[in-house]
């Protein structure tokens, strides 16, 4: 039993890391890209692209809703479509217009409606601009992250389950073996509880020894994987980041493992006891 708990328990604490890091991750992101809004100023004639461009960013900073509007660098701009390209912008083999970008940051919240007045404030001056929510961009990437804690919270519950059934099993064979000694103390005057009490006491052991090692093996696959995806160097991933109260949470795993098996073998035992008598 110690070491199938520790199995349960070591996947139930990768499960559970796994799914706590996706939240934060996905909070992060939100928070940070609510207000940010991407204004594109798409014309291939340069002067007039730069023009649009300018009046254009002139026009946001002096909007009252706009916190913030900074024009990206045309530097910026080549090293960005660089490792998609091919190429850096300008070339003279492979020249391309790129569109010049401007990177806002609103009061609040980019609604669909602030989107409309932004358009509606830029039509005049900058008649190439198209807006665009950054969280919107996201969007498909937010939608996999909730199924994959979804998909870490079923886990979960299978892993808490077969443990249940591990348990159910391993006190009736227990049971099975010692059912002359258990007539004998029923005989003698033992009662049920006392008999439940010898069986919970052993589980109680078995399952905390488990819980530990499972305990260890899941922080070490944690590490691996944290060590894996800091090597990535993206912003997602290094917001994917564990707080206290997640590790507080990691930590109890072991502990309602026990309790779990504990009450399994508990409530199992009265059970065959009564149907034994």
């Amino acid at each position: 039993m110690p070491w199938v708990i520790a199995i349960m328990i070591a996947l139930t604490v990768v499960a559970a890391a796994s799914a706590l890091a996706l939240r934060n991750a996905a909070r992060s992101a939100r928070s940070e890209l609510e207000g940010g809004v991407t204004v594109q100023i798409v014309f291939a004639e340069p002067d007039a692209r730069n023009r649009q461009a300018d009046a254009a960013l002139a026009a946001l900073q002096h909007d009252g809703a706009v916190r913030s509007a900074r024009r990206v660098a045309q530097d910026e701009l080549n090293t960005l479509v660089e490792p998609w390209l091919g190429t850096r912008a300008g070339d003279d083999l492979d020249a391309l217009p790129i569109p010049a970008l401007i990177d806002v940051r609103l009061d609040g919240t980019a609604t669909p409606a602030r989107l409309a007045a932004l358009r509606t404030a830029l039509q005049k001056v900058a008649p190439s601009a198209r807006i665009d929510a950054q969280a919107a961009w996201l969007v498909p990437v937010f939608r996999a992250m909730a199924a994959l804690q979804w998909l870490a919270a079923g886990l979960i519950a299978l892993l808490a389950s077969a443990t249940v059934f591990a348990v159910l099993l391993a006190s009736r064979n227990a049971l099975g073996n010692h059912r002359d000694t258990i007539e004998i103390v029923h005989m003698l005057g033992g009662t049920d509880h006392q008999i439940a009490r010898v069986f919970q006491r052993s589980m109680a052991i078995d399952a905390a020894a488990g819980g530990v090692l499972g305990l260890l093996a899941g922080l070490i696959a944690i590490a691996a994987l944290g060590n894996q995806f800091a090597a990535l160097g993206s912003g997602m991933t290094a917001a994917a980041v564990l707080g206290w109260s997640d590790w507080l949470l990691i930590a109890g795993i072991p502990v309602l493992g026990t309790v779990l098996s504990v009450l399994t073998a508990r409530l199992s035992v009265l059970a065959a006891l009564r149907r034994l008598l």
